[in-house]
């Protein structure tokens, strides 16, 4: 029985020592988190013995499925070699130099420990630069947990405020209320209004942050004019443009950016360039980065971190990227770009009002009859909620693992066969909500 298993043990005896059991929300799962025991590839065994194909990949960022071989390999020689110093690692530049080589716009390029760090840090620094203390954010986009960052993301219709002016809604209770008023939130692909908007605060803001494949508000890539209207104001203003590409870095062998002309003054990468361990990056223009040289006659931006650039994950990252070369993100691509469609053709069969959005590797699916085009549109009505539960129960129970709003992120162990089951799965669970 469900009661007696051998996960339901595990999590009696969590609840005891951790809030809910657990140290993130994204395993739960009712009415006990499933415990992984062995993973390889794209499969992942739990407790119970069940194994499943794996179509999250720790929320995106495993983007070569779990125990990488050459990864595997580079990990065990550096752990014999030591695992931190309070010394500099050359790996450190070799991995600095690979993602520069990426992408021209990273210029210059400091580690971080994890994809909110990333984001906070370029948040700090395009204050710094600027003197400015205001960022700009999309409403419901996810940029981690600093306070300014995570804004709005939580929103809703009691709270959400008037579509041309979107309130400055807090994630977590005691939420400074100074902290609210230094952020303003824009509508996504809405260049009129956010340009109206910008303009209100334009002798304040610091930098906007955009997510260019936002996620939460739908996982709908930026529509070109809105991100070149947000570029010319932020050059015309003083203003820095930040992109978090912290999932969406793996859309393209130089990130998401490279879908679009307005290059980023900064960006944010974390997930796929840890190689599986906890990482993030600060890229972008040599002018802004210089804020954190320690070298320099005024230090404007003092930067640093225990764990920084440790040479596990700097050995991981680099060996996973090295991989994660044109050929392995045009073939990963590939891959989901068969998804999207035959997941298309198995909603219009199945007469349920769905939807695919995503690109590059990335993918989710919509109880809604039209892709939203915003966090709004995106939003989930009750029933819809209720729904989406029930798909992502059975899809589970089929041996599919995914994103907690019906999203994949493939890796490139994933092949067509799996493709195909998560087809048929998803096809299955359409009927059963009907």
């Amino acid at each position: 029985m469900q009661s007696e298993s051998k996960s339901m043990a595990l999590y009696q005896r969590a609840l005891k020592v951790m809030p809910g059991g657990v140290s993130r929300n994204t395993v739960l799962r009712d009415p006990h988190p499933p415990y992984a025991v062995t993973a390889s590839g794209c499969r992942v065994t739990d407790l119970e013995g069940v194994e499943r194909i794996d179509f999250s990949n720790n929320m995106a960022s495993l983007v070569h499925g779990h125990c990488f071989e050459p990864v595997v390999t580079a990990v065990t020689e550096q752990l014999k070699r030591g695992s931190a110093f309070t010394l500099a690692t050359e790996v450190e530049v070799e991995f600095a130099e690979h993602l520069a080589s990426r992408n021209p716009d990273f210029e210059k390029v400091r580690f971080v420990n994890s994809g909110t760090e990333a984001v906070m840090g370029c948040l700090k620094a395009a204050r710094a630069f600027t003197g400015r203390p205001k960022i700009a954010k999309v409403e419901g986009a996810y940029h981690g947990q600093y306070d300014y960052a995570e804004v709005s993301q939580t929103a809703g219709p009691t709270n959400w405020g008037d579509a041309a002016e979107p309130s400055s809604v807090p994630v977590a209770e005691g939420t400074p209320a100074s902290a609210l008023a230094e952020v303003v939130v824009l509508p996504f692909n809405d260049p009129k209004r956010a340009i109206a908007l910008l303009e209100k605060h334009k002798s304040s803001i610091a930098c906007v942050l955009l997510d260019l494949l936002p996620h939460r508000v739908g996982l709908r890539p930026a529509e070109q004019d809105f991100i070149e209207t947000i570029r010319a104001w932020t050059h015309a203003n003083g203003a820095l443009l930040v992109a978090d590409e912290v999932i969406t870095f793996r859309s393209e062998f130089g990130g998401a950016q490279t879908w679009y002309e307005a290059a980023p003054d900064l960006t944010a990468l974390g997930k796929v360039i840890g190689g599986g361990f906890p990482v993030g990056a600060i890229c972008g223009r040599a002018e802004v980065m210089d804020v954190m040289d320690p070298l320099a006659e005024k230090v404007i931006f003092p930067h640093s971190g225990t764990f920084s650039a440790n040479p596990i994950t700097m050995v991981a990252g680099l060996t996973a990227m090295r991989h994660f070369d044109e050929t392995a993100v045009t073939k990963i691509n590939a891959h989901a770009d068969r998804a999207r469609a035959n997941l298309t053709q198995t909603i219009q069969a199945s007469g349920v009002p769905a939807c695919i959005t995503g690109a590059g590797s990335l993918l989710r699916l919509h109880l809604k009859p039209t892709p939203p085009r915003n966090y709004r549109e995106c939003y989930l009505a009750p029933e819809q909620s209720r729904q989406l539960k029930i798909l992502l129960d059975h899809l589970f129970d089929e041996g599919m693992i995914m994103i907690n709003t019906c999203s994949a992120a493939l890796s490139t162990a994933i092949g067509d066969a799996e493709v195909d089951a998560l087809v048929a799965a998803i096809k299955s669970g359409l009927q059963r909500i009907k």
